[in-house]
């Protein structure tokens, strides 16, 4: 790894890059929405919204100001692709819709994995067919950027790595590359792509910003290049760090003065420069409560539906360094409908009690309850989902002082049918890089304010979600 990373150009630092992109914003009245294909996306941004509902009401006001950015949450990756299209074009007419009446472009992000899982082409086509039908004209490229520096994913050469130092690989030889839905071979992006297209579109088709063009020829190579490009046609963006992608975006910015016309799919590292957002440091407790907890809340809950070992790793950690007080929902109980409604009541009246003196865990039973066949199982897991959902209710009743879920589709239906958000605002992560605290802002009264924490299943390491609590409490600093 030393190697692909030793005779690399100098990176290019320019210094004002992420204020003169925010002033290119301001004065276009641009917009920029990042539709995020799972819960993650915000991971490296703060000040900016989610928005968790299909609602253009909440669209348009997540955007309401010049340059402000926003992610709305479309869970695409756990779609059919059928179904993905259909939902990036019904979000997309509705943001274009909202630039028309604000008399703004509006910049659209396929935010997505930054180990390459998803519906790639595909949503990046449905997105160019909703251009086409508001604007009449569809996009001039596609920058393809997956990287998230944070998590160790980076560029050169067109081809994409995982892992840090010595562990990263050519992302194609690694687990991430043998998804059993979205599966790959390829590493070098441009084969990515033509892989993914089905042969459609080739590799030799689709263009690339070299090390070299970024980092030697800065923004003017960078323009120069994005100025051939047509009818949506790709583009690798090779990165390694910030100051890469903040050249590419003053780049794009000098190209958009002569019509050309950008849509991205990217990983998580694309969001801050794209806003021209500088780099803030984790949060603590003092920043997520404003100098001190809010006054009258109980404690702190924790609601863990994720299965996978890494967070039953890290279940046993919180249990054993931070004294929660445990509440197992039985899946067994939960899926007996003769069973169902008295015992949901008897866990929401537990964990209201609990609250009141304790920061309380509550996780589904550890040992997967499946059905007899997919369909079955399918509503089981649905089953159990609502109940969950039912107790986290009814724990607001307490009004509880921070919520924390950790499973990446758990964190989604907590937000949305727990708490009832509709749009918060991300005040930022409690690791470099990795798990957004959000500030709910339309939501269920009980939830306004409430620090709510995404945090995916196979994130950190073991001592994460311990660590992630003793922030909250103020035992770690």
């Amino acid at each position: 790894m030393h190697e692909v990373l030793a005779n690399l150009p100098e990176v290019l630092r320019i210094d004002d890059a992420n204020e003169r992109i925010r002033t290119s914003h301001q004065s276009t009245g641009r917009r920029i929405a990042l539709l995020d294909d799972d819960p993650t996306g915000s991971q490296t941004v703060h000040g900016v919204s989610v928005v968790m509902v299909f609602d253009r009401d909440e669209y348009r006001s997540a955007l309401a100001e010049p340059g402000s950015e926003c992610f709305i949450l479309t869970n695409t990756r756990g779609l059919d692709e059928p179904e993905a299209v259909d939902l990036n074009r019904r979000i997309a007419a509705d943001l274009f819709a909202i630039g028309a009446e604000l008399d703004a472009p509006v910049s659209l992000v396929s935010r997505s994995d930054s180990t390459l899982r998803g519906h790639v082409v595909a949503e990046m086509r449905a997105l160019n067919s909703a251009s086409i039908l508001a604007t009449g004209a569809g996009f001039d490229g596609i920058l393809f950027a997956p990287a998230f520096f944070e998590a160790g994913r980076f560029t050169v050469d067109d081809v994409h790595y995982a892992g840090h130092g010595d562990d990263a690989q050519p992302v194609g030889e690694t687990e991430f590359a043998r998804d059993a839905t979205f599966g790959y071979s390829s590493s070098n992006l441009r084969e990515f792509i033509a892989e993914k297209s089905a042969g459609e579109i080739r590799a030799s088709d689709v263009l690339s910003l070299s090390l070299d063009d970024i980092r030697i020829g800065g923004p003017e190579r960078v323009a120069e290049i994005l100025l051939t490009a047509s009818d949506a046609q790709f583009i690798v963006v090779n990165a390694t760090c910030y100051e890469d992608l903040e050249v590419v975006l003053l780049g794009v910015l000098e190209a958009e003065k002569s019509g050309k016309v950008f849509a991205y799919r990217a990983g998580p590292s694309i969001a801050r420069p794209l806003a021209g957002i500088e780099a803030k440091d984790p949060l603590t407790a003092t920043d997520i409560f404003d100098g001190g907890a809010p006054e009258g809340k109980s404690h702190g809950l924790v609601v863990v539906g994720s299965h996978v070992g890494l967070t039953s790793r890290q279940v046993k950690v919180a249990q054993d360094r931070c004294g929660l007080v445990e509440v197992d929902l039985d899946v067994n109980k939960i899926v007996d409908v003769n069973t169902r409604e008295q015992y949901l009541a008897e866990a929401v009246a537990k964990v209201q009690k609990l609250l009141a003196e304790n920061d309380v865990l509550v996780y589904t039973s550890r040992d997967l309850v499946r059905g007899i066949d997919e369909k079955d199982s399918l509503r089981i897991a649905r089953t159990v989902s609502s109940a969950v959902n039912q107790v986290v209710r009814g724990a607001l009743e307490v009004q509880p002082r921070w919520v924390i879920a950790k499973g990446g589709i758990t964190s989604h239906e907590v937000a949305v049918e727990g708490l009832g958000i509709r749009r918060a605002t991300v005040l930022g992560q409690l690791f470099r890089g990795l798990v957004s605290v959000l500030s709910p802002k339309a939501a269920l009264p009980q939830s306004i304010g409430v620090p709510y924490v995404v945090f995916a299943g196979n994130v950190g390491t073991e001592q994460s979600l311990a660590d992630a609590i003793d922030i909250f409490t103020g035992t770690k600093s």
